[in-house]
């Protein structure tokens, strides 16, 4: 009886294993879907007060630490300013629900007014949360040299940059 007991634990691990994955990407899927419409709230409601965002330093507007809700909504309205349209590939999890980390890979780009690609790029997200709330994310990018790139051609169509804050 006892085996049995172990058997149907195991499977409902196994389940429960594979579906959180699987319930992260549509949760994220669908924030990301708002990005790409220009609303960046969905995503942010996934982020803690004492958030942290590392990214890739350069010379490019995202680049440095954007701390807290305030320093990730500044980063997200730069991502929508510049128009940039992205996609999560896939998702891996491990950990506790209370000390998850959450790897994503996420494909991006952005178009010109004119329907030339600016911007293309491949990234590996990095997310730790806590108790379902992400409160520390690392990016890292295929070619960190576009990012340089892409910020020189938004200056030129006079797209402004949102500073990060102090």
């Amino acid at each position: 009886m006892k085996l049995r007991y172990l058997m149907v634990g195991a499977g409902l691990g196994f389940g429960a294993a594979q579906l959180v994955p699987s319930l992260l990407r549509t949760k994220f899927s669908k924030d990301v879907a708002a990005l790409n419409a220009g609303q960046h709230e969905p995503l942010l409601s996934a982020y803690s007060d004492d958030f942290v965002l590392r990214f890739h330093d350069g010379d490019h507007r995202w680049r440095g630490e954007w701390r807290g809700r305030e320093g990730m909504d500044r980063f997200l309205r730069n991502f929508t300013a510049a128009k940039i349209q992205g996609e999560i590939k896939s998702v891996a999890v491990s950990g506790p629900p209370w000390a998850m980390t959450i790897w994503a890979r996420f494909d991006d780009h952005a178009d010109g007014p004119d329907g030339e690609r600016l911007y293309e790029n491949r990234t590996v997200l990095v997310l730790r949360t806590r108790w379902g709330k992400v409160v520390q994310q690392d990016d890292f990018y295929a070619d960190t040299g576009r990012l340089g790139d892409f910020d020189r051609r938004l200056s030129e169509l006079g797209v402004a940059a949102v500073p990060p804050s102090s």
